[in-house]
């Protein structure tokens, strides 16, 4: 049963097998930002918009999205612009944004840290002071499909974290604007959108331009160029994580409609033809009746084509030997979403050490996690679960430490601090302490 079968071509695999750790590893391989000829495309493009400005940004966004802008006002979208997007919905679209938001807006004030202090038995006060940033700049895709539910995610936990300003970019390829995507912006409460994208979007966020703001902070997922633009900007500007293609990892027992769990893959594999969609169980019976609805469900799909070449190229159904073999992939894996469709998902809680999110029980399909469910969907890809998170309120914070020493405070602290310095050959730093002894 190893072999590739079927025409949607996806793999089988087994741990039994003594090729199963390479061909994992080999379905698992991906580095999205290491191409040299993209780095170098990406630096050329940075460095032009940080010495050149707006020009270098509407001469990169004309040759990349096929426009012919002679001004950024071309490029920036009004406030009016926004509202009228959103007003002009259908009613039905418009009241299923308005609910995601308040869900997410929901969810994400539980998140919210507070400040703190405390007072030692000198009178010394201890603490930390939570502050917003200044300004966020959140990257939407506006690639291969509109993404309104990445504006909400983005948009919404920055407001509830107390950002005074929200930077939208989005790319519109052809001219072609998304009113769904407009429409967020506005219920999102997003202050500028400027039609950008790529490398040049990045750029422009993280160096400013006369047009674009300066922002302190990108977030947001993007294509290849967005990902090494991000990472060559770190440290100008703060960045959520290097995002990757999407993924799922579904854990079933036999208890669920294998066409649900067909359609659960599907819906990450739709994203586009790197996604990663991966289905394990102990039950062979499982990944038969499984495959067997792939095959039958996948030709009824608009986006087939795609699905097809990301399940050929990096999906797998895998055989395990028991339940504690597959936490021992799910935790190698470290999967973006992972899916326990098993009776008691909440017993695998205490072994399950990485994953971005986990959507528990036969009901809880990943899709409404990446609408509507609360949660944030920008989560952590490539097996970078294993030490990240997904993006939330405290991704828009910064922590400052407080301290105020007493006299008596200053002089016990003092004694320890000199020792230390001395010790370190830093006698500025220990007269500096000893200086304020009480004599």
């Amino acid at each position: 049963m190893n072999a590739t079968a079927g025409t949607a071509g996806i793999a089988r695999l087994a741990t039994q097998t003594a090729d199963f750790d390479q061909r994992l590893n080999a379905l698992l391989d991906w580095e999205g930002v290491s191409d040299h000829a993209v780095q170098a495309r990406v630096d050329d493009i940075l460095s032009s918009v940080k010495a050149r400005g707006d020009a270098a940004v509407i001469e990169a966004t004309n040759r990349f999205d096929r426009l012919s802008a002679t001004s950024m006002q071309e490029l920036t979208l009004t406030p009016a612009r926004l509202e009228q997007a959103f007003n002009g919905l259908p009613d039905e679209q418009r009241e299923a944004l308005a609910a995601a938001a308040e869900r997410i807006r929901r969810y994400h004030e539980h998140q919210k840290p507070a400040s703190w202090q405390y007072t030692e038995a000198d009178g010394t006060v201890l603490g930390q002071q939570v502050a917003p940033l200044d300004r966020a700049g959140i990257y939407v895709p506006g690639g291969k499909a509109a993404y309104p539910s990445s504006v909400l995610m983005n948009a919404i936990p920055a407001h509830v974290a107390g950002v005074s300003e929200i930077v939208m970019v989005v790319p519109t390829p052809d001219g072609v604007l998304n009113e769904l995507v407009l429409a967020a912006a506005h219920l999102a409460g997003v202050d500028h959108v400027f039609t950008l994208g790529g490398a040049q979007a990045v750029a422009a966020l993280a160096y400013g331009t006369e047009t674009v703001p300066r922002v302190d902070k990108i977030v947001g997922p993007g294509n290849i160029y967005v990902a090494t633009a991000k990472r060559a900007v770190f440290g100008q500007v703060g960045i959520d994580m290097i995002a990757g293609p999407s993924e799922i990892l579904v854990v079933a027992d036999g208890g669920t409609d294998p066409d649900w769990l067909a359609m659960d893959l599907f819906s990450q594999a739709e994203h586009d033809e790197d996604a990663q969609a991966i289905l394990v169980s102990w039950d062979e019976a499982v990944l038969d009746a499984v495959e067997a609805s792939i095959e039958r469900l996948l030709p009824t799909l608009e986006r087939r084509d795609i699905i097809r070449a990301s399940l050929s190229a990096r999906g797998a159904l895998i055989h395990c030997e028991n339940e504690q073999e597959a936490v021992a992939i799910i935790n190698r894996i470290a999967p973006e979403h992972l899916e326990l469709s098993v009776a008691d998902p909440q017993r695998w809680l205490p072994d399950v050490r990485h994953a971005g999110a986990i959507f528990m029980g036969r009901y809880t399909a990943e899709a409404l996690g990446d609408y509507c469910a609360g949660p944030n969907h920008v989560l952590p890809t490539s097996g970078t679960a294993r030490f990240s998170s997904p993006l939330g309120v405290y991704d828009f914070q910064k922590r400052s430490s407080l301290i105020q020493c007493s006299p008596e405070g200053a002089a016990a602290l003092g004694e320890v601090a000199s020792i230390l310095a001395r010790g370190e050959s830093l006698t500025a730093h220990a007269r500096s302490a000893e200086y304020r002894l009480k004599r």
